[in-house]
């Protein structure tokens, strides 16, 4: 069975226009939207056509990738009727946020804070199961735990018994944040003792961490958050275990003016979230490290597309 590979939801990263980017030239089989808060209210439509304009193209990108919108909060009722207004626009599956480490989002009860709590976790998760239909897949993106694992696997079993159909399992903790390493080998113990599939999820930048990751968590599936952003051509490399690139650096430009043309932002945020992308790929690309050192100071979106023409 060939390995599923998932695009990461990430705040303020992959966004729209990224996922139209990224499943462009990947080959990912599904995307989550970055989350969407949910408080006391069901949110207006257009919140949704925001986060995930996709909805207006039966819920896939301009790719055919599907979309499934992620929600973050902790009032059980509101997350049901949240969850099925976004199915009734056209969601094709709900995904559930136990992992986001942002003080603020903790501070007010959301996110990885809820992992200290898995009664909540099976409470907020069951309530969304039984409010969409049962065609709709329903699924959770958890850390290993808050401050520590010491409930790793009952939040595990909560998602599972909550009616899940598999669940993401960052591979740290809050409090380990983003810092190397990602401790794959702790998944193992969760892939071995659920009956749902397992997806693993963090510090995969390569091939070989794809390949190393695999071995050492028992996971078959992975979710790739900075790793593709960083390496569009990431879930090519895996699919084909290649080690080496398998887009060249010209068809790297014909993304970056495709992103640079998209329409969810105003130009001044266009041009800041390029750069930070940018920024992203020189860490990998010796000419985004060049081109990178061009356009710094450059702030019209114009005369960035007219420097990347000029490389082509």
């Amino acid at each position: 069975m060939a390995v599923k590979l998932v695009l990461a939801p990430m705040e303020g990263l992959t966004d729209p226009i990224m996922r139209d980017v990224l499943t462009s030239v990947g080959s990912f089989d599904w995307c989550v939207t970055e989350f969407i808060r949910v408080t006391n209210s069901v949110l207006p439509d257009h919140v949704y056509h925001s986060y995930c304009p996709e909805l207006l193209n039966e819920g896939k990108t301009a790719a055919g990738t599907p979309v499934h919108v992620q929600f973050l909060g902790n009032d059980p009722e509101m997350l049901a009727a949240n969850a099925l207004r976004a199915v009734a626009l056209g969601a094709p599956a709900i995904d559930m946020n136990f992992g986001c480490p942002a003080k603020t989002v903790n501070r007010h009860r959301g996110g990885s804070v809820l992992l200290d709590e898995p009664e909540v976790v099976y409470e907020l998760v069951k309530a969304v199961r039984d409010a969409v239909p049962s065609h709709i897949p329903v699924s959770a993106k958890m850390r290993l735990g808050y401050m520590d694992r010491n409930f790793t696997m009952e939040n595990a079993h909560a998602i599972e018994d909550a009616g899940a159909a598999w669940v993401t399992v960052h591979a740290r903790t809050k409090a380990d944040g983003y810092t190397p390493p990602a401790f794959w080998d702790q998944l193992r113990p969760i892939r071995e003792a659920l009956k749902i599939n397992v997806i693993a999820n963090g510090e995969i930048w390569n091939n070989a961490d794809a390949k190393q990751c695999r071995l050492e968590s028992g996971c078959e599936d992975l979710m790739i958050g900075r790793g593709a952003v960083t390496t569009p051509d990431i879930t090519q490399c895996i699919r084909q275990n290649s080690d080496d690139a398998l887009i060249t650096w010209n068809q790297l430009i014909q993304l970056q003016i495709r992103f640079l043309n998209g329409t969810y932002k105003k130009e001044m945020n266009m041009v800041g979230r390029y750069k930070q992308w940018l920024g992203m790929m020189s860490k990998h690309y010796p000419e985004a490290k060049e081109l990178w050192n061009e356009v710094k100071k450059v702030r019209p979106l114009e005369d960035i597309v007219q420097k990347l023409q000029s490389h082509q």
